[in-house]
């Protein structure tokens, strides 16, 4: 664990270094990734299994999201993600359009939707997605999305953040289980 409590596994890994050129992954590591996204619903449930609703609505940090707004975030974010996986699959180095997850957040939904319903979607989302990565070819995971923030990221590079943005959101409700002694 990290002692930043924004990021309690660290920071996001770098799979390319712009300067150096392209990092491909192998594919024992495309495995090891695609397994952790397929593990990242169940273990998301896991983290947050016989919380209160008090518990829920407490702020994973000071001035962080409560653990509901994470709980609703994650599957906001990989489905964006998935999009843009699909896109990156079907157009030639699509831009992708980016999302303001704060806003996101305090929209209405997010208090109103019981987790359970985002831990449905992201169970369902994650299940659809893994088929698509075992069934992909090495030259497809080399393929290119232009973030406007980033530049050009490769489906390589999209799978590691995902693999670990997922570890990292149940990383923060971990941590703050620990600390609050629940």
């Amino acid at each position: 664990m990290n002692d930043d409590p924004r990021y309690p596994i660290g920071r996001a890994p770098l799979v390319a270094d712009k300067e150096k050129g392209e990092v491909a992954l192998t594919p024992e590591r495309r495995g090891e990734l695609i397994a952790e996204i397929e593990a990242a619903p169940a273990r998301l449930r896991d983290a947050v299994a016989g919380l209160t609703p008090e518990q829920l609505d407490t702020p994973y940090r000071d001035g962080g999201w409560t653990v509901r707004q994470v709980i609703h975030h994650v599957p906001d974010s990989h489905l964006n993600a998935y999009l843009r996986w699909k896109w990156a699959l079907t157009e030639e180095a699509p831009a992708i359009k980016t999302y303001d997850e704060e806003r996101w957040a305090e929209l209405p939904d997010t208090p109103a939707t019981p987790v359970e319903v985002s831990l449905v979607l992201l169970e369902s989302l994650h299940r659809r997605w893994v088929v698509l990565l075992r069934a992909m070819t090495a030259a497809g995971f080399r393929r290119v999305l232009i973030h406007p923030d980033h530049g050009p990221l490769t489906l390589d590079q999209i799978l590691a953040l995902y693999a670990w943005h997922g570890r990292h959101h149940v990383g923060h409700v971990l941590a703050l289980r620990k600390r609050m002694g629940w």
